[in-house]
């Protein structure tokens, strides 16, 4: 037993196997704080698409069965050489990401899930041209331009929130005070729990608050268990269960963030290695790592799974914790493989009622307008570079907010510019980045 132990690997090592009773709790707290962040997204665009029970399920279920092998390929690269590596082999986690949802809530609304399906296939090849290049496309994606994205990502989302908040646009019951108490009460918990209390409760907030909230919504007659009763014991995800469409508005305006969240993905490697190891990632993870998320979101859309990203939250946590074994992380991943494909449990996530998910969720929206905001802060705020940041988000923010502003353009210009606020900021930001003179500072006299 003793030299079982000795040859066990320690947590805090990137490789090897550590021993079960370490390795298990620190897997269950990844899998705490983010399962459902993951799965929220497959909920918003079952309800913007119009699907129905079972359609929903499967939605979910395939988010996290996406998700964990996406985590897995990126932790464990199936090709590793000196110059080039396909997956990063860094401790990260991948879930289907906030960052897509404004623009697939729109085409879900104008098209269907299909049509998400085929634009986030043409985003993985983006994604991968993206991570061949990634050394001369680095340059045009400086903190402002991210930062500028990123905060337009998060205004977007509040309406979402919002409406969540008042029971679902689409609700009988929208802005019941009933919906308003069971959400009120949600954020009261997720918002405590982040600034009052420590360890497994302060990393798991937002699902302390999701159940919370959800056995008061219970106690008030919203849940009904209707879909899990009716659901399978186990189900594997069919491929092109949903199909692919390739519109070409669509795959525009996806593609787009597929480049933006390939750029993103290098802060994330790099604060994971910086944060826990004290390096700067090597090329061939940033590049392998970027390579893979657009491989994986290839066959994600084939598998019928949303768009996924590197979940920054899980960043937090390795560098926080400095527990950077990929076995840890592996098992992670292993457990929501298991939680997709046991089709009661992503039916019981679809009788969460959306007046708890709007509650828990606006508190995960504004962290990601402040990580915009921190971005954008990392650099000097002259009048050049608040020009950026300001006509980016008000173009975008406005003309999607000013639904009739585009009625006499074609319908392909409506969808790309008119429904996703992040479209039209991130080419205004760039644009403006590129156009704009270097303010330079006067030499001291």
């Amino acid at each position: 037993m003793s030299d079982i132990k000795k040859n066990q690997a320690s947590v805090f090592e990137l490789d090897g196997i550590p021993s079960m009773a370490q390795a298990f709790p620190l897997a269950l707290q990844h899998v705490v704080a983010m399962i459902v962040g993951c799965v929220t997204p497959a909920i918003i665009v079952a309800g913007a698409a119009g699907l129905d029970g079972a359609e929903r399920v499967a939605l979910i279920q395939a988010a996290l069965v996406v998700s964990a092998v996406s985590t897995l390929l990126q932790l464990f690269p199936c090709i590793r050489k000196n110059t080039f590596q396909l997956g990063a082999g860094l401790p990260i986690i991948m879930g289907v990401s906030f960052a897509y949802v404004p623009s697939m809530q729109a085409i879900a609304e104008t098209f269907n899930v299909a049509t998400i399906l085929g634009a986030q296939l043409i985003g993985g090849i983006v994604a991968i041209l993206v991570g061949l290049a990634v050394k001369k496309i680095r340059p045009l994606f400086p903190p402002i331009i991210t930062g500028t994205v990123v905060f337009t990502i998060g205004l977007s989302l509040y309406p979402t929130a919002i409406n969540y908040m008042a029971g679902g646009a689409s609700s009988p019951s929208y802005g019941s005070w009933q919906n308003w108490a069971v959400a009120a009460f949600t954020l009261i918990v997720v918002t405590g729990l982040n600034h009052f209390s420590k360890g497994i409760l302060k990393l798991a907030s937002i699902l302390a608050g999701v159940i919370a909230g959800y056995i008061m919504a219970a106690a008030l007659g919203m849940v009904s268990f209707a879909s899990v009763a009716e659901a399978g014991i186990f189900h594997f995800p069919a491929p092109m269960e949903f199909g692919l469409v390739f519109e070409p508005s669509a795959c525009v305006a996806i593609g787009l963030l597929f480049a933006i969240n390939s750029i993103q993905a290098i802060g994330d490697f790099s604060a994971t290695t910086v944060g826990s190891m004290d390096r700067e990632p090597e090329d061939r993870e940033l590049q392998g790592g970027i390579v893979m998320y657009g491989i994986t979101n290839i066959l994600g859309a084939l598998a019928g799974g949303l768009p996924t990203a590197t979940y920054s939250q899980n960043v937090g946590i390795v560098t926080t914790t400095r527990v950077i074994n990929r076995c840890v992380l592996g098992m992670a991943a292993v457990i929501l493989l298991t939680a997709g494909l046991i089709p009661k449990f992503s039916a019981l996530l679809t009788t969460i009622p959306q007046c708890v998910l709007g509650g828990a969720t606006v508190s995960v929206f504004a962290s990601i307008t402040m990580t915009g905001i921190k971005l954008i802060t990392s650099e000097e705020l002259n009048y050049r570079n608040t020009s950026i940041v300001g006509l980016a988000a008000a173009l975008g923010m406005g003309i999607s907010q000013a639904s009739g502003s585009l009625a006499a353009f074609p319908d392909w210009a409506t969808t790309i510019f008119g429904r996703s606020p992040v479209v039209v900021a991130t080419i205004t930001a760039v644009a403006l980045n590129l156009i704009l003179p270097k303010e330079h500072k006067e030499a001291p006299t």
